[in-house]
């Protein structure tokens, strides 16, 4: 099942969403306003610093693997 971003046109929050086909898309409501003006966000999944949400830690220099020895 997708998760999709929105945003209400009415109150402009943001918000995902759970959509189980594309019929469940035209029924999204906002859950703050509970408008059904929303419009579909373009979303980025797992770029960049965006995985800071997820608790990922992008500061910190992914070792290399050394398969060999000195």
């Amino acid at each position: 099942m997708p998760i999709y971003e929105y945003r209400c046109q009415q109150c402009g929050q943001q918000f995902e969403k759970f959509v189980r086909s594309s019929s469940d898309q035209n029924k999204v409501e906002c859950p703050y306003c509970h408008s059904t003006q929303v419009k579909k966000e373009f979303s980025v999944f797992g770029l960049g610093s965006s995985n800071k949400g997820l608790g990922l830690n992008t500061s910190t220099p992914t070792p290399s693997c050394n398969t060999g020895s000195t």
